[in-house]
């Protein structure tokens, strides 16, 4: 150790009495601090030569994905200056240009999974892009694929086998339609000469082009061969105005009250229509025939003189809130066709009216191509309200009557409400959260072996299957339960992931805008400031 000697100012250190010198030891602090100096100068010198040389190889946490290799010498274009990657880098490539909400956003993804407009409200504990896709994985690695514990994080359950939810099938007809399966299938096999039962399904249920679902039914290729033939026709109707009780217009009353919404009735046949002194009989009929739908809505408008843009529809408007944009395009359609008799007109005040219709127009079609761009809902409302308050006792009533039996053959497959024929929809979509791909499963499994809630197979062995039948109605969603699908879709069996059947986005499709990020676009449309068309 050192021993203390006045004159040598330190002393002398060990036995040899070594000399130690004044300024032994320095601060221990001022030597970390040196080595910090130090050591941060050799890294500025090494992170200048990396930037230098256009490697960025120090100062990244691995490769990028090979959809990213692009930009990996620029770190800006996603990250912000030492912070994260923010969500606005990812949505300046991948997001749609112009789109409101934004496919690729949390306010999508509750909107899809929801169908309500109020949960869109940005929420400070969203997890952004960069949460779920990580990148610097390597050019081999897939960002697309996230693990099922950051679906859990928010939905609860652990797995499709622990606590997922049974499935939820969107809502039916609820008996807007007359329809028995069994029935039906009975007629198709003696129809077209078949053996099996699920030949009988397909005739009917035809699959897509890729096979994944099926094509809306159309009543013209798979109803028309046996409903309103041409011997079918209405029962005697009274003619308006004829007596004193509520009647329908005949033919020449329409076209010569005229109007936009009455240009069909110059391209009708004449000679299907018989008069009978005050009454008046049609056939044949066909379907949506327009003679029928036009009395039906003159019916209602004096029933419900206040429907609105609703006066517009052919059916009801009772559609769930994800298929609003339907009644807008039907009544879009509608108010299209009823322009096409103005274009002729000379007079300017029409002309200027028909170009204002047709940017209004213009403009509710292009928000109308993206299926999750908010809409008014408040147009189509699903109450019409009380019935006329002018009406005189027993009116209502009589022109209900009225409207029965104008529809009287509608009704053998349809049902009327409020002088309107319930909305069928032609394509019943299930598992609303979900993606299903029926390619993938028909090379195992049968229609009937999934497919078991309504007992065809049983009703038909009982021979003469009813037309109504509390087990076989339209309205039964004919899906299977969840149980059916856990026979496969275990851990150790199929995939049971979260991404397997869920989709986080609406339309994975849309990846990209066909404009280059940031460019603006070309031809800007005025019509943008023109509101909805009133009715």
């Amino acid at each position: 150790m050192a021993k203390r000697n006045s004159k040598a100012g330190k002393g002398v250190f060990g036995d040899p009495a070594l000399p130690v010198a004044g300024a032994y030891p320095k601060s221990k602090r001022r030597q970390w601090l040196a080595a910090a100096g130090v050591l941060a100068l050799i890294a500025l010198i090494l992170a200048a030569s990396d930037a230098l040389l256009d490697r960025r190889a120090l100062i990244s946490n691995g490769p990028l994905s090979s959809a990213h290799a692009n930009l990996g010498n620029d770190c800006a274009a996603c990250h912000t200056p030492f912070g994260e990657v923010e969500d606005a880098a990812c949505q300046s490539c991948h997001e749609r240009a112009g789109d409101e909400l934004g496919v690729y956003s949390f306010a999508a993804h509750y909107l899809y999974r929801t169908t309500d407009f109020q949960r869109v409200v940005p929420s400070p504990e969203e997890t952004s892009c960069a949460g779920c896709h990580t990148e610097h994985g390597g050019r081999h690695a897939s960002i697309t694929h996230v693990p099922d514990n950051r679906c859990e994080s928010c939905h609860g359950f652990s797995s499709f086998a622990d606590g997922h939810p049974d499935f939820d099938a969107l809502a039916g007809d609820h008996g807007a339609l007359e329809f028995a399966h069994a029935h039906h299938v009975a007629e198709v096999m003696d129809f077209h000469g078949l053996a099996g039962i699920e030949d009988a399904c397909l005739a009917c249920h035809r699959p897509q082009a890729d096979g994944r679902s099926f094509e809306p039914l159309e009543f013209e290729r798979h109803c028309g061969a046996c409903h309103l033939t041409t011997s079918v026709r209405t029962e005697p109707l009274p003619i308006a105005a004829a007596s004193d009780e509520p009647g329908v217009e005949t033919l020449e009353m329409i076209q010569q009250r005229g109007g936009p919404a009455a240009r069909w009735a110059y391209f009708v046949n004449p000679n299907e229509f018989r008069q009978l002194g005050g009454a008046v009989v049609k056939g044949p009929l066909y379907h949506e025939d327009p003679w029928v739908l036009e009395n039906l809505r003159q019916i209602r408008r004096r029933l419900y003189p206040q429907a609105r843009l609703a006066d517009l529809l052919q059916t009801t408007a009772d559609v769930p809130p994800d298929e609003l944009p339907t009644l807008y395009r039907e009544a879009s359609a509608q108010l299209r066709e009823a322009a096409l008799s103005l274009r002729g007109r000379p007079e300017a005040e029409v002309q200027s009216e028909l170009a204002r219709i047709d940017a209004a127009l213009d403009h509710l079609e292009r928000r109308l191509e993206d299926p999750f761009a908010p809409v008014d809902e408040t147009r189509f409302v699903l109450d019409l309200g009380p019935r006329n308050p002018e009406l005189e006792e027993g009116e209502a009533e009589a022109l209900e009557e009225l409207a029965t039996r104008l529809a009287g053959p509608c009704l053998q497959c349809h049902r009327l409400e409020n002088a309107t024929v319930a909305r069928v929809r032609a394509d019943q979509r299930v598992l609303g959260r979900a993606e299903f791909d029926h390619r993938a499963h028909v090379v195992q499994l049968g229609c009937l072996d999934c497919h078991t809630k309504i007992p065809i197979a049983e009703l038909l062995e009982a021979g003469d299957p009813p037309l109504t039948s509390e087990v076989d109605r339209a309205a039964i969603q004919n899906l299977p339960s969840q149980d059916r699908c856990l026979d496969c879709h275990t851990p150790r069996l199929a995939a049971d992931t979260c991404g397997t059947c869920h989709l986080f986005h609406p339309d994975p499709t849309r990846r990209a805008n066909l404009r280059r990020p940031g460019a603006a676009a070309e031809g800007a449309d005025d019509a943008e400031a023109v509101e909805e068309p009133q009715a």
